[in-house]
């Protein structure tokens, strides 16, 4: 249970860093609102996931699904760029992932 809340606060981590970009320096109510709970909801699932799991592999997991979710998502809302160096990257996290979840 613990590895689906993990994942459940990386993607709702991904929600708040992609809701920064859509706030406008917190001056837009709403988006402003969704960051903040997704922000709640991450941290959340997160610290249920750390009566489990090690605080290393749950903190570098959490950041990794953050960082491949922003960076993919990046690519496919802002346009930015797709080049095989930064996919393959992307991969390495990925990798890092998977590497951590056999390990523990």
């Amino acid at each position: 249970m613990a590895w689906l809340y993990l994942l459940i606060a990386g993607l709702f981590e991904v929600a708040w860093a992609i809701g920064l970009k859509y706030t406008d320096g917190f001056t837009r109510l709403m988006p402003s609102v969704w960051t903040v709970a997704s922000m709640a909801v991450s941290f959340l699932f997160l610290s249920l996931a750390l009566k489990t799991l090690p605080v290393g592999t749950a903190y570098a997991v959490w950041t990794g699904v953050g960082a491949v979710g922003v960076a993919i998502l990046g690519i496919v809302l802002f346009a930015e760029p797709a080049n095989a160096l930064r996919l393959g990257c992307i991969g390495l996290i990925v990798g890092g992932i998977v590497g951590l979840k056999l390990v523990s």
